[in-house]
Protein backbone atom coordinates (compact mmCIF):
# COMPACT_ATOMS: atom_id res chain seq x y z
CA UNK A 1 0.00 0.00 0.00
CA UNK A 2 2.76 2.56 1.01
CA UNK A 3 4.80 1.89 -2.40
CA UNK A 4 0.75 2.51 -4.39
CA UNK A 5 0.65 5.64 -2.85
CA UNK A 6 4.87 6.70 -3.27
CA UNK A 7 4.35 5.26 -6.96
CA UNK A 8 1.66 7.52 -7.37
CA UNK A 9 3.26 10.83 -5.83
CA UNK A 10 6.10 9.98 -8.40
CA UNK A 11 3.80 9.53 -11.17
CA UNK A 12 1.49 12.86 -10.26
CA UNK A 13 5.10 14.86 -10.45
CA UNK A 14 5.74 13.61 -13.95
CA UNK A 15 2.97 11.97 -15.96
CA UNK A 16 3.91 9.57 -18.83
CA UNK A 17 1.61 7.94 -20.92
CA UNK A 18 2.69 4.32 -20.62
CA UNK A 19 0.23 1.23 -20.16
CA UNK A 20 1.04 -0.95 -17.60
CA UNK A 21 1.95 -4.11 -19.70
CA UNK A 22 1.53 -6.73 -17.10
CA UNK A 23 -2.35 -8.45 -18.05
CA UNK A 24 -2.80 -10.91 -15.13
CA UNK A 25 -5.85 -9.89 -13.81
CA UNK A 26 -4.72 -10.72 -10.39
CA UNK A 27 -1.96 -8.20 -10.39
CA UNK A 28 -4.66 -5.84 -12.00
CA UNK A 29 -7.32 -6.07 -9.73
CA UNK A 30 -4.88 -6.07 -6.66
CA UNK A 31 -3.75 -2.68 -7.96
CA UNK A 32 -6.97 -1.37 -8.60
CA UNK A 33 -8.16 -2.39 -4.70
CA UNK A 34 -5.00 -0.42 -3.24
CA UNK A 35 -5.51 3.14 -5.17
CA UNK A 36 -9.67 2.54 -4.25
CA UNK A 37 -7.62 2.39 -0.53
CA UNK A 38 -6.02 5.38 -1.01
CA UNK A 39 -9.31 7.06 -3.13
CA UNK A 40 -11.15 6.63 0.19
CA UNK A 41 -8.27 7.70 2.61
CA UNK A 42 -7.72 10.24 1.16
CA UNK A 43 -12.08 11.27 1.22
CA UNK A 44 -11.31 10.21 4.87
CA UNK A 45 -8.45 12.65 5.93
CA UNK A 46 -10.11 15.76 3.99
CA UNK A 47 -13.75 15.58 5.48
CA UNK A 48 -12.27 17.28 8.74
CA UNK A 49 -11.86 20.21 6.55
CA UNK A 50 -15.69 20.65 5.23
CA UNK A 51 -16.71 20.24 8.78
CA UNK A 52 -14.41 22.69 10.03
CA UNK A 53 -15.49 25.22 7.12
CA UNK A 54 -19.41 24.35 7.86
CA UNK A 55 -18.23 25.26 11.73
CA UNK A 56 -16.78 28.49 11.13
CA UNK A 57 -20.43 29.13 8.88
CA UNK A 58 -18.39 29.51 5.68
CA UNK A 59 -20.15 26.78 3.99
CA UNK A 60 -23.56 25.16 4.25
CA UNK A 61 -23.25 21.48 3.51
CA UNK A 62 -27.04 20.55 4.30
CA UNK A 63 -27.56 23.17 0.51
CA UNK A 64 -25.42 20.94 -1.19
CA UNK A 65 -27.03 20.10 -4.84
CA UNK A 66 -26.35 16.54 -5.03
CA UNK A 67 -28.24 16.03 -1.96
CA UNK A 68 -31.48 18.33 -3.65
CA UNK A 69 -30.96 16.05 -6.95
CA UNK A 70 -30.93 13.09 -4.77
CA UNK A 71 -34.17 14.01 -2.09
CA UNK A 72 -36.82 11.80 -2.52
CA UNK A 73 -35.43 9.04 -5.23
CA UNK A 74 -35.22 5.63 -3.92
CA UNK A 75 -31.70 4.55 -3.11
CA UNK A 76 -31.36 1.78 -5.72
CA UNK A 77 -31.92 4.73 -8.25
CA UNK A 78 -29.29 7.25 -6.39
CA UNK A 79 -27.12 3.72 -6.23
CA UNK A 80 -27.26 3.25 -10.18
CA UNK A 81 -26.98 6.77 -10.82
CA UNK A 82 -24.23 7.55 -8.72
CA UNK A 83 -22.19 4.36 -9.45
CA UNK A 84 -22.62 3.84 -13.12
CA UNK A 85 -24.56 6.58 -14.96
CA UNK A 86 -22.55 9.21 -13.91
CA UNK A 87 -19.18 7.63 -13.81
CA UNK A 88 -19.33 6.34 -17.24
CA UNK A 89 -20.33 9.98 -18.41
CA UNK A 90 -17.54 11.32 -16.31
CA UNK A 91 -14.65 9.01 -17.54
CA UNK A 92 -15.60 9.20 -21.30
CA UNK A 93 -15.28 12.95 -21.16
CA UNK A 94 -12.50 13.55 -18.45
CA UNK A 95 -10.33 10.58 -18.65
CA UNK A 96 -10.87 9.07 -22.62
CA UNK A 97 -9.07 12.23 -23.80
CA UNK A 98 -5.69 11.91 -22.03
CA UNK A 99 -4.61 8.99 -24.28
CA UNK A 100 -5.33 10.95 -27.43
CA UNK A 101 -2.06 13.19 -26.07
CA UNK A 102 1.11 11.50 -27.47
CA UNK A 103 4.07 13.81 -27.38
CA UNK A 104 5.18 13.97 -23.62
CA UNK A 105 4.98 17.28 -22.74
CA UNK A 106 1.00 17.49 -24.41
CA UNK A 107 -0.03 14.26 -22.26
CA UNK A 108 1.69 16.10 -18.92
CA UNK A 109 -0.79 18.86 -19.55
CA UNK A 110 -3.55 17.29 -21.23
CA UNK A 111 -3.39 15.27 -17.32
CA UNK A 112 -3.03 17.66 -15.19
CA UNK A 113 -5.71 20.10 -17.28
CA UNK A 114 -8.47 17.02 -17.23
CA UNK A 115 -8.04 16.31 -13.40
CA UNK A 116 -8.22 19.72 -12.61
CA UNK A 117 -11.36 20.46 -14.76
CA UNK A 118 -12.98 17.37 -12.93
CA UNK A 119 -12.38 18.68 -9.92
CA UNK A 120 -13.52 22.37 -10.80
CA UNK A 121 -16.99 20.76 -12.49
CA UNK A 122 -17.48 19.86 -8.94
CA UNK A 123 -18.18 23.28 -7.79
CA UNK A 124 -21.29 23.61 -9.34
CA UNK A 125 -22.60 21.08 -6.39
CA UNK A 126 -22.60 24.11 -4.04
CA UNK A 127 -24.59 26.89 -3.68
CA UNK A 128 -23.17 29.56 -5.89
CA UNK A 129 -22.21 32.28 -3.25
CA UNK A 130 -18.81 34.30 -2.56
CA UNK A 131 -17.74 32.33 0.06
CA UNK A 132 -17.75 29.01 -2.35
CA UNK A 133 -16.42 31.07 -5.21
CA UNK A 134 -13.61 31.74 -2.50
CA UNK A 135 -13.33 28.38 -1.10
CA UNK A 136 -13.48 26.24 -4.19
CA UNK A 137 -10.32 25.43 -4.37
CA UNK A 138 -10.55 23.50 -0.99
CA UNK A 139 -14.05 22.10 -1.48
CA UNK A 140 -13.20 20.57 -4.81
CA UNK A 141 -9.90 19.15 -3.63
CA UNK A 142 -10.90 16.04 -3.22
CA UNK A 143 -12.34 15.50 -6.56
CA UNK A 144 -9.40 16.67 -7.88
CA UNK A 145 -7.07 14.52 -6.33
CA UNK A 146 -9.53 11.54 -6.91
CA UNK A 147 -8.99 12.77 -10.73
CA UNK A 148 -5.55 11.90 -10.51
CA UNK A 149 -5.93 9.04 -9.23
CA UNK A 150 -8.24 7.78 -11.90
CA UNK A 151 -6.27 9.32 -14.65
CA UNK A 152 -3.48 6.95 -13.38
CA UNK A 153 -5.15 4.44 -13.54
CA UNK A 154 -6.63 4.75 -16.52
CA UNK A 155 -3.76 5.12 -18.44
CA UNK A 156 -2.02 2.46 -16.87
CA UNK A 157 -5.19 -0.02 -16.76
CA UNK A 158 -7.42 1.00 -19.08
CA UNK A 159 -10.52 3.52 -19.16
CA UNK A 160 -12.65 0.45 -17.69
CA UNK A 161 -10.85 0.49 -14.68
CA UNK A 162 -11.00 4.57 -13.90
CA UNK A 163 -14.67 3.89 -14.44
CA UNK A 164 -15.17 1.24 -12.19
CA UNK A 165 -13.03 3.01 -9.47
CA UNK A 166 -14.77 6.28 -10.12
CA UNK A 167 -17.64 3.90 -9.51
CA UNK A 168 -16.23 1.95 -6.68
CA UNK A 169 -15.24 5.44 -4.99
CA UNK A 170 -18.57 6.94 -5.44
CA UNK A 171 -20.59 3.74 -4.52
CA UNK A 172 -18.69 3.69 -0.83
CA UNK A 173 -19.72 7.46 -0.16
CA UNK A 174 -23.26 7.23 -1.37
CA UNK A 175 -23.12 4.00 0.81
CA UNK A 176 -22.07 6.23 4.07
CA UNK A 177 -24.65 8.32 3.05
CA UNK A 178 -27.44 6.16 3.62
CA UNK A 179 -25.99 5.27 7.07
Amino acid sequence: MKETFYNLITYFKNPVLEKDNNKDFNYRFQLFLKIFAVCILTGIIITPIFALLEELDWINMDSHEVEKMFKGMAKWKVLLIGTVVVPVIEELIFRAPITAFKKPKSFKYAFYFFAILFGFVHITNFEKNLSIFLLSPILVLPQILIGFYLGYIRVRLGLQWSMLLHGCYNGFFIALSFL
